[in-house]
């Protein structure tokens, strides 16, 4: 069964997690297929970046490695059809 999963991720005082979050998208890059980032400013201290994932077991690790980062809160979406 196909699927689309969609992570959220949250990131408060994005100068502190920024540079530990991207090192975690490099080491699983091939997993995403879609990254969208959002935030409010350019200098906003929060942000907000959308993924589309593979469907595999390594996007649930990195996932859970995300969500143990202080500061980072993940969210995720699936849709089966």
């Amino acid at each position: 069964m196909d699927k689309h999963i969609i992570v959220g991720v949250h990131i408060v005082d994005r100068e502190k997690h920024a540079v530990r979050v991207q090192e975690i998208f490099t080491e699983n890059g091939t997993q995403i297929k879609t990254r969208l980032g959002l935030h409010d400013d350019i200098c906003s201290s929060n942000g907000l970046i959308l993924l589309e994932m593979e469907d595999t077991p390594g996007t649930c690790a990195m996932i859970d490695e995300l969500g143990s980062i202080h500061g980072v809160d993940c969210k995720t979406m699936i849709f089966s059809h």
